[in-house]
């Protein structure tokens, strides 16, 4: 039974990497010129600004995400992030009514990758926070938020599309880590969770352990 449990785990692995080399290769996943990739549904949001000049973009920030909180699929995310939440729909959105933020992606429990803002201008992801003595990581990050909770699993279909993701974005920009907003942020967030599989994306994105800083 063991045997078969490991052979079973072992193709399912395989066939992540095969998606993911594929995935990662195709040139869609790569941001143009102006920043956004062909590859995502784009849905932009007013929530983002100028990045400050001559800072390089090289840290990317995995998050969580769901709205209402446990509920997927509702459309509810890309609302918030373009300031058009229906507050009528669930209790929890009195707290959140006046909260203006955004990210650069979403990855849909389906794998679906949408875009809110481009990859040269500074969404509003990470708040308060602090990377390796570095405050301010809006500044120079890449916010990629996953459809989920602390409290369940991700999808294959979602480490799929954030391994092509982090992939292409190496392509493009100098990126020399890759944080969750917990470590950037601890104490005030918890995303992605201890549901976050990192050496499940390491694998799959080919990440060296020195781009895993918070891993070690």
């Amino acid at each position: 039974m063991a045997d078969r449990a490991a052979k079973t785990s072992d193709a399912a692995d395989a066939a992540d990497a095969s998606h993911a080399a594929h995935a990662a290769s195709d040139a869609d996943f790569v941001p143009n010129a102006d920043g956004w990739v062909p590859a995502a549904r784009h849905v932009p949001s007013p929530n983002y600004d100028a990045r400050p000049a001559d800072l390089p973009t090289d840290l990317v920030v995995i998050h969580n995400i769901s709205l209402p909180p446990g509920q997927f699929g509702t459309g509810d995310i890309e609302a918030f992030f373009q300031n058009r939440l229906d507050i009528s729909r669930d209790p929890f959105y009195e707290q959140i009514r006046d909260v203006r933020v955004s990210a650069h992606f979403l990855i849909a429990r389906d794998g679906a990758l949408m875009q809110f803002v481009a990859c040269t201008q500074r969404a509003w992801h990470a708040g308060q926070s602090e990377f390796l003595g570095r405050p301010r990581c809006n500044d120079f990050s890449i916010g990629i938020e996953i459809e989920g909770t602390d409290d369940v699993p991700f999808t294959a279909a979602q480490y799929r599309t954030a391994a092509a993701l982090v992939r292409a974005l190496r392509l493009a920009y100098p990126i020399d880590a890759v944080a969750g907003h917990s470590d950037i942020a601890p104490g005030r967030k918890t995303d992605p969770g201890p549901h976050f599989d990192w050496d499940r994306l390491a694998k799959l994105a080919q990440l060296p352990p020195a781009l895993l800083p918070y891993r070690a």
